[in-house]
């Protein structure tokens, strides 16, 4: 295929800037580099946390901590892997299929390469019914087709949602996603139901979620595989001067990178190990780069809780991510998303993916870790203490409440799983 020779863009309050380029011999020895016209602009910033501004090479390790952290990983990765008939470890050949669309405002450009025509394309019922039964592997095809990258394990998708017509769109070329779209899963019982519930038992507690909502692919029917569940994209946001595009009103792209990404640790190492504080640094980022950073800490202290009480020992670094402004001049920790009660299904770890004062077996973890994970990570004890009860004491009403406001939508399941989840509440 010969070398590596990708333009890196970043959308800056709506119009394209080329940041700077990777270049090598091939995915194994690719460097990202800043361009001298980009750094040397006095408004300029930085890509990410990790890819501070400067006028040297990153290193191989530092340019693929971020840039494969913008791709899917499992088995939509291979999916799109095996189309291209490349290595699922080619994160560079990857990146030329998929980099179009990425999450935030990334842009990866093959100037060899034919761009795909942007637009979208109507997503008929039957494909969104089939994006339901088949899952990861529909969801997978749509990633391939409209060159759109997402990041996650899960089968999932990128589409736009025009709620006037309520009709489902499919993004191609450089035309951006409004929503995210994922599949039930087929192993995990009522796991849409699973992660409505905690989201919506979230914001009750006072915790900021994206809009999502359960997409039913036949009417009036709930089975694990007639259902999708939509996320709207906190990344993507509607302006007065926002851009038409086959008659329908674009989004802006806002930047974001995941913990993973703006720490600069690869994807494969999202699960804390033994030693590694990844609470601490992430509390360390918000409190040298955050906008509000008071605020921002008690909201991830606060998350913290909230998927150790609900019992989601998913709750991985990648799960967490920050959002830039705009012109890229302020950065917030992001909604709280992927949040699932992971204790209701057999064979679920009770390993956490974030430690809690060392400790990672939820079952070990106490109040009193919380209490010294809290100094550790520069939380007065008091407040973190405070804020862990209300969490505590409310979770029972928060759940509940979310189940009857499911019910009263027409989902009749969502009171027993409700019940379930309660029953795994760590007390």
């Amino acid at each position: 295929m010969g070398g590596v020779n990708l333009r890196v863009q970043i959308e800056i309050s709506g119009q394209f800037v080329q940041a700077g380029r990777i270049a090598g011999s091939g995915f194994t020895d690719a460097v990202f580099s800043y361009d001298e016209s980009y750094i040397s602009s006095p408004t300029a910033k930085s890509i990410s946390l990790s890819l501070p501004l400067s006028r040297k090479n990153f290193d191989s390790a530092t340019t693929k901590a971020f840039f494969d952290g913008l791709l899917p990983e499992g088995f939509t990765r291979q999916c799109v892997a095996n189309s291209i008939h490349a290595s699922s470890d080619d994160y560079i050949s990857i990146l030329r299929e998929l980099g179009s669309e990425c999450l935030g405002a990334i842009q990866i450009i093959d100037e060899g390469k034919t761009s795909a025509k942007t637009g979208y394309s109507h997503l008929a019922v039957e494909e969104i019914k089939e994006l339901a039964k088949e899952g990861a592997s529909k969801s997978a095809e749509i990633v391939v087709k409209s060159h759109l990258s997402l990041t996650g394990a899960s089968g999932k998708v990128g589409l736009y949602y025009d709620e006037p017509s309520r009709t489902w769109y499919k993004p191609q070329g450089l035309a951006p996603s409004t929503h995210i779209v994922k599949q039930s899963h087929v192993r995990y019982k009522s796991i849409v139901l699973n992660e409505q519930i905690c989201l919506l038992a979230a914001r009750k507690l006072g915790m900021e979620i994206p809009e999502s909502f359960i997409l039913q692919a036949q009417n009036g029917k709930f089975s694990d595989e007639d259902v999708l569940f939509a996320t709207r994209r906190f990344d993507r946001v509607f302006d007065n001067d926002s851009k038409m595009i086959d008659g329908l009103k674009t989004p802006y792209r806002l930047h974001q990178e995941d913990f993973a990404q703006a720490l600069g640790i690869k994807s494969a190492d999202k699960y804390e190990k033994s030693g590694e504080c990844y609470l601490k640094k992430m509390f360390g980022l918000l409190q040298k780069h955050s906008s509000n950073p008071i605020e921002d800490s008690i909201k991830l202290w606060k998350r913290a809780v909230f998927n150790f009480i609900i019992g989601n020992t998913d709750n991985h670094i990648k799960n967490s991510s920050l959002v830039y402004g705009k012109d890229l001049s302020s950065i917030r920790l992001a909604p709280f998303y992927d949040v699932v009660c992971t204790r209701l299904y057999e064979g679920s770890t009770d390993e956490m993916s974030v430690g809690i004062n060392g400790k990672r077996n939820i079952n070990q973890i106490t109040r009193d870790d919380f209490e010294k994970e809290a100094k550790n990570c520069g939380l007065g004890s008091k407040i973190a203490m405070k804020l862990f009860d209300e969490v505590q004491s409310g979770i029972k009403k928060a759940i509940f409440d979310s189940a009857e406001e499911l019910t009263q939508s027409g989902f009749s399941e969502a009171q027993p799983v409700a019940e379930k989840i309660f029953g795994k509440v760590v007390r």
